[in-house]
């Protein structure tokens, strides 16, 4: 698409040699580093975020999928009254169902508890 070889780079750099002078250039290159820097930097929190984001999503769809998976099992059964219910050994997913009741932190909370420094938006 837009390729920039080294006898381009090196053009444009004359250029800005020319127009900025030797005094102002170094400058100017150091300010255009510190842009890139922040520029990553901002990417790279972003793409984690929504990385954490994902997990987040996929972990609520699992939790959603065990406690669906809970609930069936744990239905109740045709048995007459009276007699009690014996639980079958293969019913460990009331574990999961147990763990799948517990809160978690939202987003917006696990952000702050590890940027404790940054203001809240909003």
């Amino acid at each position: 698409m837009f390729e920039v070889g080294f006898s381009e780079l090196l053009l444009i750099m004359g250029l800005a040699l020319l127009v900025l002078g030797p005094e102002k250039l170094p400058k100017v290159v150091g300010e255009i580093g510190r842009w890139m820097g922040r520029a990553r930097a901002m990417a790279r929190q972003f793409r984690e975020q929504l990385e954490i984001e994902a997990q987040e999503t996929a972990r609520r769809q699992n939790q959603q999928t065990t406690s669906t998976n809970a609930a069936n099992s744990t239905s109740p059964t045709n048995e007459p009254e009276g007699e009690p219910t014996t639980s079958s050994p293969t019913t460990a997913s009331s574990e999961s169902a147990a763990a799948a009741t517990t809160p978690t932190p939202s987003a917006v909370e696990d952000y702050v508890n590890r940027h404790p420094d940054d203001p809240p938006r909003g």
